[in-house]
């Protein structure tokens, strides 16, 4: 991917192009996600393989910190050292942001649960373009509480 590419995600594309940038992180992913469910009957389901790459990267030491309105799904991820909280507004934050080492952004409709995985009509991009990451981050860092 260069600099100035934008790559649409549709679809059940979402596991299998953004799950390689999970596993590639080194040193942050930050998220911020309006619906993120964990399906631990489902362990070989799409959604949660990319729920244990994120868990995986955490615990290789990534700083993964993520935003989301599921309290069960930050408390499996809190125990799972990812630092996860529930989205503070008085503004509903209905955001889809993944930002991976500060470089490459994934943005859309993607929530992470079973039916945006498969069944819902999905579009997202993923982009490395310098000045929109770097907006995205700050967008993040201003809802990030310290």
């Amino acid at each position: 991917m260069n600099n100035h590419q934008v790559i649409p995600i549709i679809g059940n594309e979402f596991s299998e192009k953004v799950m390689p940038l999970i596993q590639q992180a080194k040193d942050t992913i930050d998220i911020i996600v309006y619906d993120w469910r964990w399906y631990p009957d489902q362990i070989g389901s799409a959604i949660q393989k990319f729920n244990n790459a994120i868990v995986v990267a955490a615990k290789k030491g990534v700083d993964v910190k993520a935003m989301t309105n599921d309290f069960p799904t930050i408390d499996i991820l809190n125990k799972n050292k990812v630092k996860a909280r529930k989205l503070t507004s008085s503004r509903k934050v209905h955001v889809k942001l993944m930002i991976i080492d500060g470089k490459t952004a994934v943005l859309g409709s993607h929530n992470y649960t079973m039916s945006a995985f498969t069944t819902n009509y999905e579009i997202s991009i993923m982009t490395q373009e310098k000045e929109i990451v770097k907006r995205l981050k700050n967008f993040f860092t201003n809802l990030w509480p310290s």
